[in-house]
């Protein structure tokens, strides 16, 4: 009888350990068919995932001794933590293995559109040297303002701020004293006045009821027409059809996302446009975040089964 089920690409040194004492079954493709799940998960004690296996109440109904679900990232939008809870079954996540990188792509995004990078290394690749097409903008004396003051909107602030930007953060969950504002030297201000002011705008939102399309068109038509919007965080926060028509009308200069409302999205228009950045929803995709996450995610997964408490285990209320 297996002890470890993995329905996701995990792996690495810590899976391997963990298989030196447990017996461990790894699926990367479980995840697409939740059929096969709910038969795979009927004997197993623990489930490893990342964010595409969908844990349901309906799927814990086949969990007849499943003790603990070890998910291999921070968002729990795909866990049904309260059924898991009222189940009886733990879960663990790694809320801060990753932040550093998802931090550096949401810099390295921004940096991006200001200067204009990707566009000028095609056109430049095209055997053009068209240097006057391609003035960028400082981000020196800009306004850089988070929407979510978490450990990741704290440490991409941070990296703004040594760039010599001003920072401010929207939280509804932290006060004024909070003491990584403190450190920032950030204002905390309401949404409205946020989006008013920023340079940049920068989404760290999880996904919730309360967050999906937050940042809808009433959001972009309060920033600035030279302001650039940045989502490292979750896709369905942003109301993509709001974010086309800003785009489009010129109510701000670009966007960057990372993320999507459904992923791998259809392609359509706003892969067209000339001032929006994609990327894959790699943010988290560094060899050293994942080590950490692995690392962190097994060591739980263990400490559970030799029956200690999780050190990340995520609270119901």
């Amino acid at each position: 009888m297996p002890d470890v089920l993995i329905s996701e690409n995990i792996a690495g040194n810590a899976v391997d350990a963990l298989a030196t004492r447990f017996e461990v079954i790894a699926k990367p493709e479980l995840w697409r068919d939740p059929q096969a799940l709910a038969e795979q998960i009927t004997c197993v004690r623990a489930l490893i995932i990342r964010n595409q296996t969908q844990i349901t109440a309906e799927l814990l109904r086949s969990a007849h001794k499943l003790l603990v679900v070890g998910r291999a990232g921070a968002g729990l939008d795909n866990v049904d933590v309260s059924a898991c809870t009222k189940a009886g079954i733990i879960v663990t996540s790694t809320p801060d293995q990753n932040a550093i990188s998802v931090a550096e792509l949401a810099i390295g995004l921004m940096i991006s559109m200001a200067r204009h990078i990707p566009a000028a290394d095609a056109d430049t690749r095209r055997g053009n040297w068209n240097r006057a097409r391609f003035y960028g903008t400082e981000l020196y004396g800009k306004t850089f303002g988070i929407v979510g003051a978490g450990r990741i909107g704290f440490l991409t602030a941070r990296r703004a701020q040594a760039l010599g930007m001003e920072v401010l953060a929207y939280d509804p969950f932290i006060s004024r004293d909070n003491v990584f504002l403190a450190e920032l030297n950030a204002r905390l201000v309401s949404l409205e006045d946020l989006l008013a002011q920023s340079d940049v705008v920068s989404c760290h939102l999880p996904s919730t009821p309360q967050t999906v399309h937050l940042l809808n068109a009433r959001s972009f038509a309060r920033m600035k027409p030279t302001a650039t919007f940045i989502n490292t965080s979750r896709g369905d926060v942003v109301d993509e059809a709001g974010l086309l028509e800003a785009l489009r009308s010129g109510k701000i200069a670009g966007a960057a996302l990372d993320v999507r409302a459904n992923e791998p999205p259809i392609a359509a228009e706003l892969e067209k446009l000339p001032n929006v950045l994609l990327t894959p929803h790699i943010a988290a995709l560094t060899q050293e975040a994942q080590d950490r996450v692995t690392n962190a995610v097994c060591d739980d997964i263990a400490r559970v089964l030799d029956g200690m408490p999780a050190l990340n285990a995520v609270v119901s209320f």
